[in-house]
């Protein structure tokens, strides 16, 4: 397998992950169209769940061949250097330019975020604009996680001049706004601190939570802001969020619900439950926005609200990814990812290829927020939802 296509693999099959650590509370999930990032304290580690026992004694190779042939869509081999980066994203940095994407519902991708002081927005690129390239490779149509593995790099990956894809490594970017001409930017990849929270007040007696990913910390943060949530309504911003520690889903789901079920797993003929903890607060009226960025654990606390109706869904279908993997670590320290269940809703559905359905569609990305202030507006007038 060529190194381009190991890198697209990995970003793509980094999602939602449950190994036998989730029954220690701390599930290591990962992230696709957003970058995350976490208080410095590290997810539990892949060594929790063990080897399995069918691929215990596998050499590299071999994983990586298992990987290339053997039709698991999600299943991904990661030297110990590449896993190590993947997870350094849960500790509060990350490697990239800055750029936030999401998939619109015609197949392209488009910019939603830009951290302040990012080699991105030093650059002039803004919300909205239409990313078509990422060194010459087209990404429409591409799944979210893939253009973002692009926009990363990895440090055994090389470009023309044998540079690593490290700090400092060029990403050549092609744009267009509008219906302007495609321009080309050529960034540089840096060290960049994760904004995985984000709390705003766009109108009186509105709170207004942007959740980038779930990354260790984020549940409690949530939770803060909605304790001291206006009478008004609540507005929880999951486009683009791709998932991330699972434990962090089911802690925001906490903050919406006064227990009861999350979402159920099944493992080996067996099913599990996961469930809110109870005081959360099941009145205050809450709109979801999501689209085709919103996925893996930000599909599951989507799908929990949407069957508990604590929440009315604002957006475009999502992503789509229902399948729970299991990490092994070999013996020369590399990890081997594999499908091995399936993940539904309170009310028995599966995302899995088909994504949730917004109760209120979205035929303009660029009028999503303010259909969800309206729709939240809606819901204020008729009393808070049971």
């Amino acid at each position: 397998m060529t190194a381009a296509a190991r890198q697209a693999r990995h970003g793509a099959t980094l999602g939602l992950v449950f190994g036998t650590v989730l029954l220690g509370g701390a599930v290591l999930g990962a992230w696709g169209g957003t970058v995350p990032g976490a208080p410095p304290r590290r997810a539990a580690s892949v060594d929790a769940a063990g080897p399995a026992p069918e691929v215990a004694g596998l050499s590299p190779l071999q994983a990586e061949r298992l990987v290339a042939d053997g039709g698991d869509r999600w299943a991904a081999y990661y030297s110990p250097q590449e896993y190590a980066e993947f997870t350094q994203g849960l500790d509060g940095e990350y490697l990239g330019v800055g750029v936030f994407v999401y998939r619109a519902d015609d197949g392209s991708t488009l910019v939603s975020a830009l951290p302040p002081g990012s080699p991105a927005a030093a650059a002039g690129i803004a919300v909205g604009d239409r990313l078509l390239a990422v060194d010459d490779a087209p990404v429409d149509r591409l799944p979210v996680t893939e253009v973002v593995a692009r926009l990363r790099g990895h440090s055994d990956q090389r470009d023309a001049g044998g540079r690593s894809a490290g700090p400092g490594s060029p990403v050549r970017l092609t744009l267009r706004r509008g219906g302007g001409a495609a321009r080309e930017v050529t960034l540089r990849r840096t060290v960049l601190a994760a904004q995985d929270v984000a709390v705003d007040h766009p109108a009186p007696g509105v709170l207004w939570i942007t959740a980038r990913a779930f990354t260790t910390g984020v549940g409690a943060r949530i939770a803060a802001a909605v304790r001291g949530a206006p009478e008004r309504g609540m507005v929880l911003d999951l486009r683009g969020n791709s998932g991330g520690l699972v434990a962090e889903a089911v802690a925001t789901a906490s903050a919406f619900l006064d227990g009861g079920p999350v979402a159920s797993y099944q493992v080996g003929g067996q099913v599990r439950q996961l469930a809110a903890a109870s005081g959360g607060d099941p009145r205050t009226p809450l709109v979801v926005l999501v689209d085709g960025g919103t996925m893996s654990a930000a599909e599951l606390l989507a799908g929990a609200l949407q069957d508990r109706c604590r929440a009315v869904l604002v957006g475009s279908r999502t992503f789509g990814k229902g399948t729970v993997q299991q990490p092994s670590r070999l013996a020369d320290g590399s990890v081997l990812e594999l499908t091995v269940g399936r993940w539904f809703t309170p009310a028995g559905r599966s995302p899995d290829g088909t994504g949730l359905l917004p109760d209120v569609p979205v035929t303009d990305p660029a009028a999503a927020d303010a259909l969800a202030l309206r729709v939240l507006s809606g819901l204020g007038s008729a009393g808070a939802k049971p």
